[in-house]
């Protein structure tokens, strides 16, 4: 594989607002432990962003990655942080073909990049299968699937469907979304007792059968403007009980993700990604990382 990126280099880019960081593991002259990745993503103390693209070794893929939340965990996978990714890794040399594969911790995935001459124009990633299975997600109690289901909040009855794509997602379907709601009620969502490892949240609307919008709160991360897995995780649950067509148009204060769901449940996952710009971690922060 060809290194591009020089010692403690980085580049940072976006997909509709959802920011990350991409580092070479193989170029670091620190440890990125937990603490790194905070300080890193700090917009006071650091660069800024919604978390971290580690380029690993892949396991049995062309590519790995370990993918950082703001708060120094690690996430199983991000459809943006793939969609992210995979731009990169073409734009920078590492990739020599528009197609290509990635492994995370919530499985492999691929990424196919649609070119304009050799411009990145859109990316699709194929995401993996969905799931509603309770010790799949997991959630809390008998084995089932979680479609529609009670959860109490804060005093509040809310419908739930909890849904797998690779990380865990708990979909709120609403008739009317509310930001301040989704803030409120997202922390607490995040860390109830019914998700022992945490969990995404989103609040959604039904637009037509082919559109949808929603508001996430992002375990890990917390409010924030765009989320790949949280469009599969929406739209799979829209799926599930009956509310959309199986390719679905999703709006979110960033702007528009496509998700495709197909029989078996597999996902696709397509949109944008902007690069941002390419720097070096400077002496004095790396020093204050360790390295």
């Amino acid at each position: 594989m060809k290194r591009v990126l020089g010692q403690n280099e980085f580049v940072k880019s976006h997909a509709l607002g959802n920011d990350y960081i991409v580092l070479d593991g193989s170029q670091l002259s620190f440890p990125l432990t937990p603490e790194a990745v905070r300080t890193i993503c700090d917009t006071h103390f650091g660069i800024g962003s919604d978390g971290i693209l580690l380029i690993v070794p892949g396991r049995g893929a062309d590519f790995g990655v370990r993918i950082f939340n703001p708060d120094g965990g690690e996430a199983e996978k991000s459809g943006n942080g793939i969609r992210i990714l995979a731009k990169f890794l073409y734009d920078h040399g590492y990739a020599p073909r528009p197609d290509f594969s990635i492994s995370t911790l919530g499985g492999p995935v691929r990424a196919r990049l649609d070119l304009e001459g050799e411009r990145v124009r859109m990316i699709s990633a194929e995401m993996g299968r969905a799931t509603f299975v309770s010790e799949e997600i997991p959630v809390a109690g008998s084995r089932r699937e979680v479609v529609m289901e009670a959860l109490e909040v804060e005093g509040e009855r809310l419908t739930v469907t909890c849904v797998s794509v690779g990380n865990p997602h708990c979909v709120i379907l609403t008739d009317r979304l509310d930001e301040a709601t989704a803030k409120r009620l997202g922390p607490k969502i995040e860390r109830h007792p019914s998700f022992p490892k945490r969990i995404n949240v989103q609040f959604a609307k039904v637009l037509a059968r082919d559109r949808v919008s929603i508001l996430i709160w992002e375990r890990g991360a917390g409010w924030t403007l765009a989320s790949g897995t949280s469009s599969c995780g929406v739209v799979s649950a829209c799926v599930k009980t009956g509310l959309t067509d199986r390719r679905v148009t999703v709006e979110s204060p960033g702007g528009e993700l496509t998700v495709a769901v197909a029989e078996n449940w597999e996902l696709t996952l397509t949109g944008p990604v902007s690069e941002i710009g390419r720097g070096r971690l400077s002496a004095d922060l790396v020093n204050s990382l360790g390295g």
